[in-house]
């Protein structure tokens, strides 16, 4: 594996993504972006994106906070309420162009939990180009016409313990995804937020944790494939 810093623009500043890959890419090897939570671009995040490279993938995690890292729960809230969705999806939309261009990678997927599931989820309704599917752990969910707009399947990773996107939540989302046939899978586990989340002993979930890596593997592996037209 190896890991490398990408710098690019957007119309807030200049931003950076850390991107992590398998010691060889080859035409197939897919690409997914990760967005992280609220503490910023920490160390855990760094973590995941090295394990999607053992999985075979360039992953690159994209600082939507430019440089700003914290464990303080006080200023973590202050930076999710001070970042604009415009701004972020901006990020997300540069480092991608930037990854494409340097990696040569036409499709990506786009991961995230919390904070970032939110932007991840916006980002596969809005973003015009780059994003084939996106695999969501306990985001915010965008209204209904948002939704009307997905670029691509989704993968929904929610815990029923959940308080913030709570069994009412993802019920809405999945009420709105049958009525309107959109292609939305959704994953409960009897966890809470933050369930994925392996530095947080007090909410972490082992078993519920390796069942959606192991979902979300899969549902990468079959959605980025380049589709063959005969």
């Amino acid at each position: 594996m190896k890991t490398e810093t990408l710098e690019f623009d957007t119309a807030g500043g200049a931003s950076t993504a850390y991107a992590a890959m398998p010691d060889e890419i080859n035409e197939e090897t897919k690409g997914v972006v990760l967005i992280h939570e609220y503490w910023g671009l920490d160390d855990h995040i760094k973590d995941i994106t090295g394990r999607y490279a053992d999985e075979g993938f360039i992953c690159i995690a994209p600082d939507l906070f430019r440089g700003t890292v914290t464990k303080d729960k006080k200023e973590a809230t202050q930076l999710m309420n001070n970042l604009e969705i415009e701004d972020g999806l901006d990020t997300i939309k540069n480092a991608i162009a930037a990854a494409r261009e340097k990696y040569e990678i036409e499709r990506f997927g786009i991961t995230a939990f919390c904070m970032g599931g939110t932007f991840a989820f916006q980002a596969i309704c809005h973003l015009e180009e780059g994003l084939s599917a996106a695999a969501i752990f306990y985001g915010d969910i965008p209204n209904e016409d948002a939704l009307k707009n997905l670029k691509g399947p989704v993968l929904f990773i929610s815990g029923t313990k959940d308080e913030w996107i709570n069994p009412g939540k993802v019920g809405t989302l999945e009420k709105i995804a049958e009525e309107n046939t959109l292609p939305i899978k959704s994953i409960k586990y009897e966890a809470d937020h933050a369930f994925f989340n392996d530095t947080r002993p007090e909410v972490y979930d082992e078993a519920a944790a390796r069942d959606a890596w192991a979902n979300v593997i899969a549902f990468f592996n079959e959605n980025l494939q380049l589709k063959v037209v005969l």
